[in-house]
């Protein structure tokens, strides 16, 4: 649930100041109105193929080592606590923001001047928010625990997380996947930009932690 969660919220965020922030982010096109961030079928590619495998990878995650010290939680809290509420809000929020400034950073106009195409900036948008989202996936197994904490002892969910990878780098370089969705080539240094920006949200998580 905190990973699901969380990913989504990201994109939810993503998407609605995408649109707010428009005239920002140059994503204004004219009098042809907005211009998503994200493309629908991108949308579907990081819920249906992205989020699934670690999704279920983490099912399989063990406990925390210290579950069984801690007191029996009230009888009226729900599943939903409020501080899983408040993790969820500020991964969304990380990486609205984080994914926006990369692709605000790839467009001419807005706050970073930058100078490639619409497809080159969403698919540099579409590539950073599925890596935000497989950090995310290593600070979804513990509230508390730090996500270095036992960090290989989940083998199936290295092995989601390197398929989700694998199959980004196919929608980004495969040419009939980058006919269907929308994408462009991307460089090593576009990779690293990306790697860098989406790890934000593991050492945010991290330092509150």
């Amino acid at each position: 649930l905190r990973y699901l969660l969380a990913s989504n919220m990201g994109e939810v965020m993503t998407m609605f100041f995408g649109v707010v922030l428009a005239d920002m982010l140059g994503l204004r096109a004219g009098s042809n109105g907005v211009v998503l961030p994200l493309l629908a079928t991108q949308l579907l590619w990081i819920n249906l193929v992205g989020d699934s495998a670690p999704a279920l990878a983490l099912g399989v995650d063990r406990a925390d080592p210290g579950v069984m010290l801690l007191p029996p939680r009230p009888r009226k809290e729900g599943v939903m606590t409020q501080r899983m509420w408040c993790g969820i809000l500020f991964v969304g929020v990380i990486t609205a923001i984080g994914t926006l400034l990369v692709l605000d950073a790839c467009l001419p106009g807005g706050m970073i001047e930058g100078s490639g195409s619409l497809l080159y900036g969403q698919t540099m948008a579409f590539t950073t928010i599925v890596l935000f989202s497989l950090f995310t996936v290593f600070i979804s197994r513990s509230e508390s625990r730090s996500a270095f904490g036992g960090l290989f002892t989940n083998r199936w969910l290295w092995s989601a997380v390197l398929l989700s990878l694998l199959l980004q780098v196919a929608v980004v370089y495969v040419p009939f996947l980058q006919e269907g969705f929308s994408t462009v080539s991307l460089s090593l240094p576009d990779w690293l930009l990306c790697t860098v920006v989406a790890s934000s949200v593991l050492w945010a998580s991290e330092a509150a932690k």
